[in-house]
């Protein structure tokens, strides 16, 4: 059994109080859009490239937000990441309407910022992390780990 730890790049797209999430089709949670970061790629240039791949919208990463650990359980299979967070701007995106999706597997959704555990956002841990990390200053060290 191969074991190896994914670098995920996450953006928060906050907009009138409401944020940008992202949903599997006929799973229980939603995460935030980004996907894998590539070999010999930055981490905010693999937050662009997803969008533009999920989306087919430019978006432009900002401020690095954060940082969370996350092992999670999927078709039985023990997964392990690392989710960089950084603040991305979408231009002509807003609530109430949301992205439509070129994958077929995925849609998106606006939801307000406060009733992220609501949506079922994971990493859990960013639920309680992102509004904070929102509102603290530049260069502030953040890190959270989802429960052992």
């Amino acid at each position: 059994m191969s074991k190896h730890i994914e670098i995920i790049a996450r953006g928060v797209c906050v907009k009138r109080g409401k944020i940008l999430l992202c949903h599997t089709k006929g799973a229980w949670n939603t995460f935030l859009p980004g996907g894998h970061v590539e070999f010999k790629e930055e981490a905010a240039d693999s937050l662009e490239r997803e969008i533009r791949e999920e989306m087919g919208r430019k978006a432009k990463t900002g401020r690095f937000l954060g940082g969370a650990e996350h092992t999670f359980k999927q078709k039985g299979r023990r997964h392990c990441e690392i989710n960089l967070v950084f603040e991305v701007g979408i231009p002509r995106l807003s609530p109430p309407r949301a992205p439509r999706s070129r994958e077929d597997y995925i849609e998106f959704l606006w939801a307000p910022l406060s009733q992220l555990r609501r949506h079922k956002l994971e990493p859990a841990v960013l639920c309680a992390s992102i509004p904070q990390w929102l509102k603290a200053a530049k260069g502030t060290a953040r890190w959270a780990s989802s429960p052992r």
